[in-house]
């Protein structure tokens, strides 16, 4: 089958990446604010203070989205803005400002899906011992309690975190993004679970509050695909995808969604396994909250074949093998075949709540901007996702990254993923080549696409 006929096509977004205004109506400090601060942590020693000042610039942005055809808008909110210092002290003008957000995407005839934690900590939480803490997952129930509790009846769809293997690996691990810590294992491994406990408790806040709204979790990591259709491929890929060892654990999403899911972690051995082994059976239970629906942030993937008893190795790529801006490797396949093995492993449906490739975007002679990259990207992508709905992949949704350009993290502004320019010193908005395509694909419904 092609996309289905209810299929949502979307943009995404981030709170800290687009929103600037960052000392404004009471917002709190986030460890990325903290983390900005430090000599050399960001490219060009950047910031999120101003990003795309979409704080004030929202209403406009909702209507570049609007004029894409999309039908829903993934974006997240500021803890910091709700609950400033994490302690449970909710802030009203926080919540109207989300309020505002919320109603100005019904009117335009855009669904809200609101993601609650994409990576923005408060400090004073972090400043106590992070996600270590145990009442740092409490704080946050109380947070999404807070906010499903005003949103409900206007906002559906929730995720709890946005990409946990990524805040424990580049944040708590590698130290190159916030809060920049440098742990071993054991302590990684506690950050970890404490995201996990905090999605099922702040999961469990947002269904007393609202009953009939889908809660969905948005992870990311290694996904393989089969060199060949050949079915020793195919398994071998499967197999590849969920491995996991003490040096090849955190960007994996089995580590994530094994718990969430069916309350154990996957079975491992040496230091993590003795991690693991530790965890209280309560805990396993709070965090034991399956999602209605998984998000999956894809954007590469690892080319895998058998081996002549069966067992995966990594293809290797050849000399020049195509990339993006970021180094990032292009590979359509992945969106093909990670979908079906993470479906089949926890018999959800899914969506892909990111997609895209940064470039090295500019303002032609002409005033416009001209993306073919990112059109031949997005067009090869979706060519391998409607091969996975053909599948029967139980698909239900494509979020595009991003909207706009913004706030890339460590990387500063050096990098572009947005279908809209920002043009950071005037804050104008330039809709790309790739925004007008993307417009014929929401129309289209994405069967369109010529293959």
């Amino acid at each position: 089958m092609p996309f289905p006929k209810d299929f949502v096509w979307g943009v995404a977004s981030a709170a800290y990446q687009i929103e600037g205004a960052v000392s404004e109506d009471g917002r709190g400090e986030s460890v990325w604010d903290a983390f900005c601060r430090r000599p050399n942590a960001v490219a060009n020693g950047e910031s999120g203070e101003d990003a795309c000042d979409s704080y004030h610039r929202y209403a406009e942005d909702i209507a570049l989205a609007a004029a894409m055809g999309v039908s829903a808008y993934r974006f997240s909110i500021s803890w910091v803005r709700i609950d400033p210092l994490g302690d449970g002290n909710i802030n009203a003008a926080g919540l109207a400002y989300y309020g505002k957000v919320v109603d100005t995407c019904i009117r335009a005839g855009i669904t809200p899906y609101v993601t609650l934690f994409h990576w923005d900590l408060p400090q004073a939480l972090e400043e106590t011992g992070g996600w270590a803490n145990p009442k740092t997952a409490e704080q946050f129930a109380c947070y999404a309690r807070a906010v499903g509790a005003y949103l409900k009846g206007r906002v559906h769809h929730y995720f709890t975190l946005n990409e946990p293997e990524c805040v424990l690996q580049l944040g708590y691990a590698w130290g190159i993004h916030a809060p920049g810590k440098k742990m071993p294992l054991p302590e990684a491994f506690a950050q970890l679970h404490g995201m996990l406990r905090g999605h099922g408790l702040a999961a469990a806040a947002l269904r007393s509050e609202d009953p009939f709204a889908e809660i969905g979790i948005v992870t990311t990591g290694r996904l393989c695909y089969p060199a060949t259709p050949s079915q020793a491929d195919i398994i071998a890929a499967r197999k590849a995808t969920f491995i996991l060892s003490d040096i090849d654990w955190m960007f994996t999403h089995n580590i994530v969604l094994d718990a969430v899911c069916f309350g154990h972690y996957p079975e491992c051995s040496g230091t993590l396994g003795d991690c693991i082994a530790r965890i209280p059976r309560k805990e396993l239970e709070e965090i034991n909250f399956k999602p209605d629906l998984i998000g999956l942030n894809i954007y590469n993937g690892c080319k895998v074949l058998a081996d002549p008893q069966g067992e995966p190795v990594y293809a290797q790529r050849e000399r020049g093998f195509p990339l993006t801006a970021t180094k990032w490797p292009v590979t359509p396949e992945v969106m093909r075949w990670g979908p079906r093995f993470i479906a089949e492993r926890y018999g959800l449906p899914v969506c892909i709540a990111e997609n895209g490739q940064s470039c090295n975007d500019r303002i032609f002679l002409d005033g416009k901007v001209h993306d073919p990259d990112r059109i031949d990207f997005l067009h090869r992508y979706l060519l391998q996702l409607r091969a996975a709905c053909e599948d029967g992949v139980d698909l239900r949704g494509y979020f595009a990254w991003s909207l706009t350009d913004n706030f890339e993290w460590h990387c500063g502004y050096g990098e572009r993923f947005g279908l809209v320019y920002i043009d950071y010193p005037s804050q104008r908005r330039i809709p790309k080549d790739s925004a007008h395509w993307f417009a014929q694909v929401t129309k289209t419904n994405g069967n369109a696409l010529p293959s």
